[in-house]
């Protein structure tokens, strides 16, 4: 079954940026979603739509809860009830199409040698870049 079209950020906020420049607690704040940090046991990230919050792990650095950020609020653009593994895709590819700028990513093609690298100087997982490609 095909994925739907990811959903688009508005062009003219602040939160239309790509890339590095895109902050998810930002784009969070922007269209009330509260985001809290606290112990969760099974997941890196949790999305409560009936509480209009994201709960991220305590145990993620600040660079790991910016990929899970992201990739709840793709659950929230999508809104998803659960998360089986076409939503999980689609939160995958939501997240990547705002981590990933395309003319830093084509740059980056011209010098870097192996995926490992590619994938270290985008800031993202192989999960989250594969799923970028896959888009």
């Amino acid at each position: 079954m095909p994925l739907i079209p990811i959903p688009r950020l508005d062009s003219t906020s602040p939160s239309s940026h790509r890339g590095r420049d895109y902050d998810p607690w930002e784009h969070a704040d922007q269209i009330g979603i509260e985001v809290a940090v606290r112990r969760v046991r099974t997941a890196h990230g949790r999305w409560f739509p009936e509480h209009n919050t994201i709960i991220l792990s305590n145990r993620l650095r600040l660079s790991q809860q910016r990929l899970v950020l992201a990739h709840e609020l793709g659950h929230h653009a999508y809104h998803h009830p659960d998360d089986r593994p076409k939503h999980e895709k689609q939160a995958d590819q939501f997240a990547a199409q705002n981590l990933i700028c395309p003319d830093e990513l084509a740059d980056l093609y011209k010098w870097v040698p192996d995926e490992g690298r590619l994938i270290q100087e985008l800031g993202v997982t192989r999960r989250l870049l594969q799923a970028y490609l896959a888009a």
